[in-house]
């Protein structure tokens, strides 16, 4: 037997596994698409007023487009009030980090265009295992 055999066996019986892992998957497309978008308010907004603000109105953007399609794609759940409350929390808890984040590598030197790259970095998987549990507590 093959290895290509062999995974497809395994793939195969581990419907559990398959459905992570493209939970996972959508996830990771949904995190692009709506990172880049708050990336991009964010420099545009950097035009006319400062990183924590620019960085905030990137934030509620991505946030309201992610809720979206966390619901209806990622997790392919409905809008509930439980989930729009366990969204918004969550993401309360992500943007206070991403915020001290932002300003701590600021501090530190990093530019306004890269600090904030570095923050989504340690952001999106953070905000990931937390948007599991609301999913799976309430979806």
């Amino acid at each position: 037997m093959t290895m290509t055999q062999l995974f497809k066996r395994w793939w195969q019986g581990n419907p559990a596994f398959r459905a992570h892992f493209w939970r996972v998957f959508r996830f990771g497309i949904v995190g692009v698409l709506c990172t880049a978008l708050h990336y991009g308010v964010y420099c545009l907004c950097l035009l006319v007023v400062n990183a924590n603000v620019s960085y905030t109105v990137g934030y509620v953007v991505g946030l309201l487009c992610n809720y979206v399609l966390t619901t209806y794609f990622t997790f392919q759940s409905k809008a509930t009030r439980g989930n729009v409350v366990g969204f918004v929390a969550s993401h309360a808890v992500n943007y206070l980090m991403e915020m001290g984040l932002l300003n701590l590598f600021l501090w530190w030197g990093l530019s306004k265009l890269l600090a904030p790259i570095v923050v989504m970095a340690v952001a999106v998987p953070t905000n990931f295992l937390l948007l599991n549990v609301v999913y799976k507590k309430r979806g």
